[in-house]
């Protein structure tokens, strides 16, 4: 099924400190409710294509597995979730981690650490739901230039996906094509133009649902980061 919802979404939600170990390499607190932030639709990269890295940043690597929204809805029950959902797909949440520090130290907002163009490389594809029978039982993986980085599972998500769901849309409607990233299991770290990066979402058998890859490269213009 061709993902449209890369047309016709509004935002990506994404998820943050959901996995404890990710949580634990990063030195961050562990959040008593989800947490989110936004990112622009523009960030998406379909898989294949090159991901540009700003001058000066250091770009970080985090897998995730991402639900798209097919039916729109505000203070969403976890009991009528999953029919609001249209299928999966498989992500990455790019983040420029030096100027996340940086602001985060001054105590201003990551939008522009997580915005970059590309910076949400994203599969060709939508899975079905009905294709994907427990969503907390996949396997998610990342590998730079044949090495793993990341290899989890989202049986380790701390907030289940019904409960992201009733707490996104207690704060803000979510509509028909916006994609929530569900958060990253441990193992994020850098990529340096040159990596070229794989990664793949399978089933509990083992079989794949989704993979996508990148190849990364400097950004001739633009943004630069100054510490």
């Amino acid at each position: 099924m061709a993902a449209s919802f890369l047309r016709t979404g509004k935002k990506i939600v994404a998820i943050g400190r959901n996995y404890a170990e990710h949580i634990k390499e990063l030195n961050s607190a562990a959040p008593t409710e989800p947490f989110f932030f936004l990112k622009p639709t523009s960030s998406y990269l379909v898989s294949g294509g090159k991901l540009e890295i700003p001058k000066g940043v250091v770009a970080h690597h985090e897998v995730e597995l991402g639900l798209v929204i097919g039916k729109p809805g505000r203070d969403i029950s976890q009991a009528d979730a999953e029919s609001h959902i249209a299928g999966y797909t498989l992500a990455v949440d790019m983040t420029a981690r030096n100027l996340q520090a940086k602001v985060k130290k001054l105590g201003l907002p990551w939008s522009a650490a997580k915005g970059f163009d590309g910076f949400t490389p994203i599969s060709p594809t939508l899975i079905p739901k009905h294709i994907i029978q427990d969503p907390h039982n996949l396997k998610l993986t990342l590998k730079i230039n044949g090495i793993t980085k990341q290899d989890g599972t989202t049986a380790d998500m701390i907030f289940r996906i019904p409960h992201l769901i009733e707490h996104i849309s207690s704060i803000m409607t979510l509509e028909e094509g916006d994609l929530v990233l569900t958060g990253t299991p441990s193992g994020v770290g850098p990529v340096v133009a040159g990596d070229k990066v794989e990664c793949t979402l399978s089933d509990a058998s083992g079989s794949e649902l989704a993979s996508l890859d990148f190849e990364a490269v400097p950004r001739q213009a633009g943004y630069e980061f100054k510490p």
